[in-house]
């Protein structure tokens, strides 16, 4: 069995290594150049690249072709394909794994709507990951994949809306004014739909970063046994203040910090941090 994705997943190096993954990656265009999100440029080189633009970048998915060449080179040794996928409520990407596979009804292909993206997306990943290695049948691997679903979830902030307006991510109007106001928000992904949700409004960056934890406070009481992980679009500073505020109040097992992917952070700019956490209990590994 093998594991088909895109690249609006986010895991660490550690994480990754050794796991039977093949990423197709999505596009960005910026300043009339295209590139491939983590194939022919990374974070840093990308959130450089920003810093010296006033040009808004644009993505796009993996195209039906590019699917359909790895679906069909995994179909001719045999192997089950578990194809897992940025949340279809914020790309396009889960439709084209499927218009591919209705065309491909001999292949046996298990389709995955994450319904969220990043590290939250990267749980799920990896779950499947180690689930091959541990030489689990499918059936279970999807089920385990829906109990992290269930369990996790990823809450983030950004110190600049310009990115999100430009996608389309945030009503154009409510977020020139947040940012004319210095609004900072904190932006979670719903489960339901797998689209993004205010979660709640900060008139700093700092108070933003250290209202995360108290969010999750919300959801589970102080003391908490959690696993959790930092993300962020070139800012670890940032990402110490909330890892520090987070420490504060639950038990944490944490895992590697995450750079957040070039083709999620073309729709965030640079400054971004989040976390991604869930019960230990809750887990199925």
């Amino acid at each position: 069995m093998q594991i088909v994705t895109d690249s609006g997943y986010d895991l660490s190096p550690q994480q990754e290594e050794g796991l039977p993954i093949h990423t197709l990656p999505l596009k960005i265009t910026l300043s009339g150049q295209s590139y491939q999100s983590g194939v022919d440029i990374q974070p840093e080189d990308f959130y450089a690249l920003l810093e010296k633009t006033d040009d808004m970048p644009a993505t796009s998915t993996p195209s039906v072709g590019e699917f359909m060449e790895l679906y069909q080179k995994i179909a001719e040794t045999g192997q089950e394909i578990l194809s897992i996928h940025i949340s279809s409520g914020l790309s396009g990407t889960f439709n084209v794994a499927q218009t591919v596979a209705s065309q491909l009804p001999d292949v046996n292909i298990h389709l995955v709507d994450t319904r969220s993206l990043s590290g939250e997306m990267g749980w799920q990943v990896e779950t499947a990951g180690r689930g091959i290695l541990a030489g689990l049948s499918a059936e279970k691997i999807l089920e385990q994949l829906k109990q992290v679903r269930e369990a996790t979830e990823i809450i983030f902030t950004l110190p600049d809306l310009s990115y999100l307006i430009h996608g389309g991510r945030i009503s154009h109007l409510k977020g020139l004014l947040a940012n004319l106001l210095g609004i900072k928000p904190l932006i979670g992904v719903d489960k339901a739909d797998g689209k993004y949700y205010d979660r709640g409004k900060f008139r700093t960056f700092q108070r933003a970063i250290k209202a995360i934890p108290a969010y999750v406070a919300k959801k589970f009481p102080e003391g908490t046994h959690l696993r959790v992980q930092v993300g962020h679009a070139g800012s670890p500073e940032a990402a110490d203040v909330l890892r520090e505020a987070t420490e504060a109040l639950f038990k944490c097992d944490w895992l590697p910090d995450f750079s957040i992917s070039p083709v999620l952070g073309a729709h965030t700019g640079r400054g971004l941090v989040g976390l991604v956490f869930a019960p230990v209990s809750s887990l199925p590994i």
